[in-house]
């Protein structure tokens, strides 16, 4: 197993810069990541830096909040796709989920799943805005939109992955869905402890360790 390739290496700061991102991309080339992860405006530019390459283009969906409105998401995630994205990371609409409005939350994601076919779908659901009970029935709906993935947080809310709620996830799912850890991911160490229980893919933003251990990697 090479940790590097269950890693989209992420970056997403709204002040994102098209040097970052072209930095991020020159990074990427050099690694065996599995994609990078980046905002929907970047897209186009990265799939025009990573040609020749098996690193994916990984495009945020809603992003952070979530509370776009379906038909909006659905025109982010086909476009994103039609300049490269080869994977959506959609986030969930927290609102109608802390609403109880299961029905609307289940028809957004499968909405989006439906628009995209057979490109993966990776839903996040933003754990650290929701209790024991909500994490569950987030990725029960998950499940039953025939989502890809449930990813953990954005990374821009009040806590990243945790190993508890990744634990509930894995008992909720079992093995209908996988799982991607994301936020507050630094080292190569930390996911390999993520993967030792159930995670499939790990969200992690670029930093001086970080980048290290993957030139290592290469």
């Amino acid at each position: 197993m090479i940790i590097s390739e269950y890693i989209d290496y992420t970056l997403l700061s709204p002040t994102t810069t098209e040097a970052e991102i072209i930095a991020l991309c020159q990074e990427a080339r050099k690694s065996t990541l599995n994609s990078i992860c980046i905002n929907s405006c970047y897209v186009a530019l990265a799939t025009e830096l990573l040609i020749g390459t098996d690193v994916k283009i990984c495009s945020t969906v809603g992003f952070p909040a979530g509370s776009a409105s379906t038909a909006s998401k659905i025109f982010e995630a086909t476009n994103a796709i039609k300049e490269g994205a080869s994977e959506i990371d959609m986030v969930i609409n927290l609102g109608l989920l802390k609403s109880k409005n299961y029905v609307s939350v289940m028809k957004d994601i499968s909405a989006v799943k439906t628009a995209i076919s057979n490109i993966p779908l990776k839903v996040i659901i933003e754990i650290s805005e929701l209790n024991k009970n909500e994490i569950v029935k987030a990725s029960q709906i998950c499940s039953d939109a025939n989502a890809d993935f449930i990813t953990t947080s954005t990374g821009f809310s009040k806590g990243g992955a945790t190993f508890t709620a990744v634990k509930i996830i894995k008992k909720t799912v079992r093995d209908t869905i996988k799982i991607k850890a994301s936020g507050g991911i630094t080292n190569l160490e930390m996911s390999q402890k993520f993967i030792d229980i159930g995670v499939s893919r790990i969200g992690a933003s670029p930093n001086l360790k970080l980048r290290k251990a993957l030139l290592k990697l290469a």
